[in-house]
């Protein structure tokens, strides 16, 4: 399962860094689908556990938690977008 999932989780990874880094406004959901690629290595561990997917999956997860937990100690984004409407 590590060999159908190491180059998704991958490029989930480095894209998803980058759009959450380059576009502000986009970050919500760039996290959903790092969220969501998250939930897929997870199904797919509990299918057919493997040590090299296990260790890919806890490399995506601690990106995606510090990205969240950026994302939740910058609250400039949200006033911002409840300027713009």
């Amino acid at each position: 399962m590590l060999n159908a999932l190491f180059f998704p989780l991958l490029f989930s990874m480095s894209a998803g860094t980058y759009a959450y880094l380059k576009f502000s406004d986009r970050r919500p959901r760039a996290l959903l689908i790092l969220t969501l690629f998250q939930l897929l290595g997870a199904s797919a561990y509990a299918q057919q556990p493997d040590q090299g997917l296990f260790a890919m999956l806890a490399v995506h997860a601690i990106l995606v938690f510090f990205l969240l937990l950026h994302h939740l100690q910058t609250p400039a984004l949200a006033a911002e977008q409840r300027r713009q409407r």
